[in-house]
């Protein structure tokens, strides 16, 4: 079925018809015009253009993509990646297929797409010989066969915070009720009966429950369970089905999405699953997907649409791991950042995306969970979490409540590290809260060997007296560095010297001065300088292709993004009249927060310098927040009051954020 806001052609290959979904606006008109920026560096092996088929007597091509078989038809000339994701097919990407992550890799199996200047960047001559190219610069000339490498849905994230003790309060609640049978002398209406055996528990009901309201009491002989959320009576069940009352805590992010099942009769999680999520086809952060529904308005319903595909795909796996029916699910919590939730709820984004960055709503009223495309039970409610600004939204108002941070008097700085990093310092009485912008670097985007945290990731490096260690996820064959690896391999390189404050690479006599066991890994790839992280020493230039590397550009990435995080700590620390040693604990929050070396985050500046146990990481504290807007009611309230104490700091107009982030960018010297 074609999604709204698209079109079903049909064509023929042979004797089978299939179907393709179309964007309603035509591929190759000008308003599809992407941006190829890209920076300069080595070009590669030159490739000789190639002149374009004239294709004035075909209409479409068709391709068959590998493993799933699906066969679609497309306009001739269009991308492989643009057919691919109006088509549903997943193909990795972080830059939303404008040229410049190098990371939506797919082989041509059979047909021609010559390979071009991009490719010669991305490949080797052996790849590319052997047909990879990248999709969204594979333009199909003549009918293609398409293998595209199975995307990683389940990347590693932390699904386990530091919650605090909740008293365990939820506002859904079940009760048993044995009713008399009406009679000439008790005439009471069915809905009143119920009522009357729960007046302490609820105020009013749902008008969908009279629907079924008299079948279920009499096939049930009036012994039924009454269902209330938040004071209002949603469903009538028939018998005791009082110990089945469950919940779900989303935690709604950019990258990753994480759903945890809860018992709300005893408090207990029974099922945790995550996924990436199916937005990143547009882009890797909230602005590419912003700028998505500017060009494009038709995209907003395809983003929502993605959303509510993760959400519901991780429903399912929850339930079904633990044991669950859908029904049984009355109500769901959700923290995301504003963009996500806006996305969600089919609110159009774009005054996030421009100044002066305005929500449609700092609050949201509750709505039911199948707007959001959750499919439990109907009449299900859900929960979302308050936003400071368009930058400081619900999931890190979920993870202030989670971490206390209205509640303890120690002065403690609150982290969330990712492209958009939000921030909040506090003592229990006084709140600040900002947001930086770092970039893509620790989702490793703009790296040059990066990827996602999935196996053969490096992770963990280390520079020791018998040479460089490294350890990749899963204990799988290094294939590309992740956020945590960039840190530590850059704060190692900055302890022996290797880099220097500044962030260059030292020239090799020094190397081989400083640190002579590691000295050897420091080599040309064309014009620039890098360092091997794989492979065997002596490191052959031409084999840099085939290794994991670090390059000058990526400690420049890395070094914009943590210059912008310690200014806005920095200015929160100045507003609230501290020195950078009296922060008492500092939290990393996030997924990337949870794999973050403490050492190695001080060592490079991205926090203050404080004893290394003093900096925590705290995990998933927005998934933990919205679990406890799940089992507490007042917990849930105390959500909304955090949002009236915070008080929010706007770097963006500071005239002294630039001058403070270029001091920012040298790496400390010890």
């Amino acid at each position: 079925m074609a999604d709204r806001g698209s079109k079903q052609v049909s064509g023929s290959t042979g004797d089978a018809d299939e179907a393709v979904v179309l964007p309603e606006f035509a591929p190759d008109s000008e308003e599809l015009e992407l941006d190829t920026t890209v920076l300069i560096e080595d070009p590669g092996p030159e490739v000789p253009s190639v002149e374009e088929p004239d294709t004035t007597e075909v209409a479409r091509v068709a391709m068959v993509f590998e493993p799933s078989g699906k066969q679609v038809r497309a306009p001739v000339g269009v991308n492989v990646f643009d057919v691919a994701s109006w088509n549903a097919i997943a193909v990795d990407s972080t830059c939303g297929g404008h040229g410049t992550c190098r990371k939506c890799r797919v082989q041509i199996l059979e047909g021609e797409v010559p390979a071009g200047s991009v490719d010669a960047r991305a490949f080797t001559e052996e790849e590319m010989a052997a047909g990879w190219r990248l999709a969204c610069q594979a333009a199909a000339w003549s009918d293609l066969r398409v293998h595209v490498p199975p995307l990683t849905t389940r990347p590693k994230a932390s699904t386990v915070g530091v919650g605090r003790q909740v008293i365990h309060r939820p506002t859904v609640l079940k009760r048993f009720l044995e009713l008399p049978e009406p009679n000439l002398s008790d005439q009471r209406p069915d809905l009143r009966r119920v009522m009357d055996g729960i007046t302490d528990i609820a105020s009013s009901a749902d008008p969908m429950v009279l629907r079924g309201l008299p079948r279920v009491l009499r096939g049930a002989d009036f012994a039924v369970t009454a269902v209330v959320v938040d004071d209002i009576l949603v469903a009538v069940e028939p018998g005791d089905t009082s110990d089945r009352v469950f919940g779900i805590a989303f935690d709604l992010g950019t990258t990753s999405v994480v759903a945890t099942l809860l018992d709300l009769t005893n408090g207990m999680p029974l099922a945790v699953s995550s996924m990436l999520n199916k937005q990143q086809r547009y882009g890797a952060d909230v602005i590419s997907r912003i700028s998505a529904t500017m060009l494009d308005p038709s995209s907003l319903e395809s983003l929502q649409q993605l959303a509510h595909d993760t959400l519901d795909e991780l429903t399912e796996e929850v339930c079904t791991e633990a044991g669950v029916e859908r029904p049984e699910v009355y109500q769901v919590a959700l923290a995301g950042n504003a963009t996500m939730v806006q996305i969600a709820l089919g609110i159009d984004p774009e005054p996030l995306g421009v100044a002066p960055f305005i929500l449609a709503a700092e609050d949201y009223p509750d709505v039911k969970a199948d707007e959001l495309g959750i499919k439990v039970n109907p009449r299900a409610r859900a929960c979302l979490f308050p936003a400071l600004g368009a930058y400081v939204g619900g999931d890190i108002v979920a993870g202030a409540l989670a971490c206390g941070m209205d509640r303890d008097q120690r002065i403690r700085l609150f982290i969330d590290v990712g492209t958009n990093c939000e921030m909040i310092l506090g003592n229990g009485e006084q709140l600040l809260a900002t947001a930086a912008p770092a970039g893509p670097a620790f989702e490793a985007a703009s790296i040059a060997c990066g990827m996602r945290a999935a196996a053969g990731a490096i992770e963990v490096v280390r520079i020791d007296d018998s040479g460089l260690q490294i350890e990749a996820i899963e204990g799988a064959e290094p294939t590309g560095i992740c956020g945590s690896g960039l840190v530590d391999a850059v704060a190692e390189l900055v302890r022996v010297g290797l880099i220097d404050s500044s962030g260059r690479f030292v020239p090799d006599e020094v190397a081989r001065e400083l640190a002579p066991q590691v000295a050897d890994r420091l080599v040309m790839r064309g014009k620039e300088r890098v360092f091997a992280l794989s492979g065997e020493v002596p490191i052959d230039p031409a084999s840099l292709d085939r290794v994991v590397y670090l390059s000058q550009r990526d400690v420049r990435e890395l070094q914009f993004a943590k210059a912008a995080i310690s200014t806005g700590w920095a200015i929160l620390l100045e507003e609230f009249g501290i020195k950078p040693e009296e922060v008492q604990q500092v939290l990393l929050a996030g997924s990337f927060g949870s794999y973050l070396s403490p050492k190695n985050a001080i060592r490079i500046g991205l926090v203050p310098d404080i004893s290394v146990p003093r900096v925590v990481s705290a995990g998933n504290v927005a998934g933990e927040g919205a679990k406890m807007a799940l089992l507490s009611g007042s917990e849930r309230n105390g959500a909304h009051t955090l949002v009236e104490v915070i008080n929010y700091v706007e770097l963006s107009d500071r005239e002294d954020f630039n001058d403070r982030f270029v001091e920012e960018l040298a790496f400390p010297v010890t």
